[in-house]
């Protein structure tokens, strides 16, 4: 009789976990749909990002706690909250990048998961741990994020309560970083498009300027367009001016308006 309440109870403590393994996958389903729905529905790559650090924030939210959550980017030897879903999160960010150490940035920089379950008592970062306990934080959870060899980023969940983040915490949201790498990845690469495009407009703008200020010049001083574009440049070395800004205040002066730059369709 005790082995068929032995083997009953290991058929309840099956089903239990099959039970609980699939409501972790129906969870995971959903937060990725959501993400996909966010990825589509974002007017800009600053919304986009703010809604991430939203949902990433409630998608770990198991215990019906506020998480904090702060998005860390690192590129070109800097580092960045490049979204949040509270300036209590950013801030502490932003002390992890005044001390140059903390969890975040070893997550992004060492591509790990980090969790300090009390930062009174923690002392991998002891400047870092001691300035964030005076805010009444107590435990952090640093996931990274996989977006290619030119940057690194790490998601960062951070509680009031000691030991907030265990192994299940953990493991969702390791997978849930990984699902949202291919979002970030994708933001992050419009967003370098976007810039490229905004500093090739703004040189046509610059071109332009110089170009209708040397025939300004030509024209004032019946000279040539290589000696009036050297006029411009002494003006610029003895004035220690751009040569653009000399250009557009002599545009503007003899128009009243800067010139229009026209792209051809």
């Amino acid at each position: 009789m005790g082995e068929t309440v032995s083997f009953e109870a290991d058929e309840e403590y099956s089903a239990a976990h099959l039970d609980e393994a699939q409501r972790d996958a129906s969870a995971q389903s959903s937060v990725l749909d959501e993400m996909q729905d966010l990825i589509l529905s974002a007017a800009d790559i600053q919304e986009f990002l703010n809604e991430l650090s939203v949902l990433s924030a409630r998608s770990v939210s198991f215990n019906g706690e506020d998480i904090l959550c702060g998005i860390t980017l690192l590129r070109r030897r800097r580092a960045a909250t490049v979204a949040y879903n509270s300036k209590t999160a950013k801030a502490m960010d932003e002390l992890q990048y005044a001390y140059r150490e903390g969890p975040c940035l070893t997550a992004a920089r060492e591509r790990r998961t980090i969790v300090v379950e009390d930062f009174r008592s923690d002392n991998r970062w002891p400047d870092y741990s001691e300035a964030v306990s005076q805010h009444g934080l107590r435990s952090i959870l640093s996931a990274p994020f996989t977006i290619g060899t030119d940057a690194q980023a790490a998601m960062n969940l951070y509680s009031y309560r000691t030991a907030s983040f265990g192994e299940k915490e953990v493991g969702f949201a390791e997978s849930y970083a990984q699902q949202a790498s291919k979002g970030l990845q994708l933001a992050l690469r419009m967003a370098h498009y976007s810039e490229e495009a905004d500093n090739r407009s703004r040189a046509m703008e610059s071109r332009t300027d110089i170009d209708v200020a040397v025939g300004i010049v030509m024209a004032q001083n019946r000279c040539s367009q290589q000696e009036a574009f050297e006029i411009l440049q002494r003006a610029s070395s003895t004035r220690n001016v751009k040569l653009r800004v000399i250009a557009s205040e002599i545009v503007q002066r003899v128009s009243g308006s800067s010139p229009a730059t026209h792209f051809d369709g």
